[in-house]
């Protein structure tokens, strides 16, 4: 229930409202969460997507074994997640730390990313049910691709797409794994 929270009503609802009022195509979360009165909004929503993730992905790993060489991605991702919310994006007064946020954001973002996407190949490689969640890995890398093209920057269009999409195939898998054990109990 807790997840089902998490991933169908604050994320979304909290991601979007955190966007609102700016370009989505010319600004960021990084921009938007530096300005100020909204670093505090940034660092909540940093938690609440970093205690999601830190969750269902434990649960997915732990409904699938073969996966077990994949624990220590996530827990790196959330770090660098954590690193990336609370280091300043002001370019043009700190311009080191800014290129370390964008660094700590952009490595935590491929991790989650090659973690799914070696998850769901193992998955899909085990029974071919699960080619779905593996092409649509696929699927959200080819279009993260193209909004970051369309854009020309990592854009809050992007991250949303990302947050959301990733939010919703984890929860979709962890839901699947769930009626698998159910079926197995019975």
């Amino acid at each position: 229930m807790f997840l089902n929270l998490l991933a169908y009503l604050v994320i979304p609802v909290y991601t979007f409202f955190f966007t609102l009022g700016s370009d989505w195509f010319t600004s960021n979360f990084s921009v938007i969460g530096n300005t100020i009165g909204r670093k505090g909004a940034f660092i909540i929503w940093g938690i609440i997507v970093a205690v999601y993730y830190g969750i269902v992905t434990s649960r997915l790993i732990k409904g699938f074994r073969k996966a077990n060489f994949l624990k220590p991605v996530i827990p790196s991702a959330l770090l660098l997640l954590f690193f990336a919310v609370t280091t300043p994006y002001l370019p043009n007064e700190l311009p080191f730390k800014s290129f370390l946020h964008i660094v700590f954001a952009f490595v935590s973002s491929v991790l989650l990313l090659l973690f799914l996407l070696i998850f769901t190949y193992k998955l899909s490689k085990e029974d071919k049910k699960y080619q779905k969640y593996f092409y649509s890995v696929i699927a959200i890398i080819l279009i993260s691709i193209f909004l970051l093209i369309l854009a020309g920057i990592i854009s809050s269009a992007l991250e949303l797409f990302f947050t959301f999409t990733t939010v919703l195939l984890c929860q979709a898998m962890l839901h699947e794994f769930e009626r698998r054990e159910e079926l197995k109990c019975n």
